[in-house]
């Protein structure tokens, strides 16, 4: 909005057009999956990469980056919706046009800044314009325009790595999800206030696509969230449990990753319960889990016994208790 560039990721609005040295951002993506496909052939051909996750936007997440902490972002703010470049704003008056509205044709101008909190803002706080007729609009067009990117480039992956596990990691915007806004969810690209689900549209693209759904903060805990942020409004698992959900009731094979460093029996509890549900009826469980966070602290004796006791679990082996 403020005409600063953001290097993370390309704006979807040049999916299509052909504005780098005359080729699309597509062209540009597909180029690059083929090329990687082809330098690593033996790798893939001996089954030592046995899944490509796809970058779909920052931090390789399907999501808007609306919340760069290299542009002032700070948690737990909103963040801001991104859709300010010529092209992005060219695909916003094209559909409210369509609608016979071209006045809403523009950005919201009462969302606050990055770190605004829902209630300080017109369009976030209770009862505010995310719900009226021109905010639901303009969540639809930004969150399908989110949508039909993923779509798009996860349609060439598959054309690029045939025959090999495609994995899209999805963002766990979980700041503010006790509101009814869920603001920070609505500036990522996600349509999930309190009165909607907006993961359905996206674990419907990613059945269709033949994916895996890959989610991270399988090891974060509501209640220490509300301990050190309580104005934040926050649930990870309220969250995780939403978007497992919905990607287990369609079918999808789901691989998680832990955010924070595990070094404590804990959080990799809290781990191996998000990854095998102990009480789920219908057994359904991760496909795979990426340990994130390596350091040389893991190499220390106790930590690694309870890394090894922790591997053991997620396998299904029976362990030997261990002091903790």
């Amino acid at each position: 909005r403020e005409g600063r560039h953001n290097p993370e990721c390309l704006s979807w609005g040049i999916d299509k057009e052909r504005v780098l040295r005359g080729r699309t951002a597509l062209e540009v993506y597909f180029d690059f999956m083929r090329s990687f496909r082809v330098e690593f052939d033996k790798y893939f051909e001996d089954g030592f990469i046995s899944m490509i996750e796809v970058g779909l936007g920052p931090c390789g997440e399907l999501r808007y980056p609306s919340c760069p902490v290299k542009h002032g972002w700070r948690y737990p703010g909103v963040g801001e919706f991104q859709c300010y470049d010529q092209y992005m704003l060219k695909s916003l008056k094209k559909a409210a046009e369509a609608r016979g509205h071209s006045i809403w044709g523009r950005g919201p101008d009462n969302a606050g800044t990055y770190n605004s909190q829902p209630h300080e803002t017109g369009f976030f706080c209770d009862g505010g314009d995310y719900d009226g007729f021109h905010g639901r609009f303009f969540l639809s067009w930004y969150s399908k325009v989110l949508v039909d990117h993923g779509n798009r480039v996860l349609s060439l992956a598959k054309l690029a790595f045939e025959g090999s596990c495609i994995a899209a990691k999805l963002a766990n915007i979980y700041w503010w999800y006790k509101t009814a806004s869920h603001a920070a969810e609505l500036t990522a690209g996600y349509y999930n206030p309190c009165n909607r689900d907006g993961y359905a549209a996206i674990m419907e693209m990613l059945k269709g696509n033949g994916v895996t759904l890959n989610i991270a903060c399988a090891d974060l805990n509501t209640l220490n969230q509300l301990d050190v942020f309580p104005e934040a409004f926050a649930d990870p698992e309220g969250l995780v449990r939403q978007v497992l959900n919905g990607g287990w009731d369609l079918g999808l094979p789901v691989a998680g990753e832990n955010a924070l460093p595990c070094l404590n029996r804990v959080s990799y509890n809290k781990a191996l319960d998000t990854a095998k549900p102990m009480n789920d009826p219908d057994r359904r469980h991760f496909s795979s889990f990426t340990f994130l966070r390596l350091s040389p602290l893991l190499m220390e004796k106790q930590n690694l016994l309870e890394f090894e006791r922790f591997v053991k679990r997620m396998h299904g082996e029976a362990v030997l208790d261990l002091q903790v």
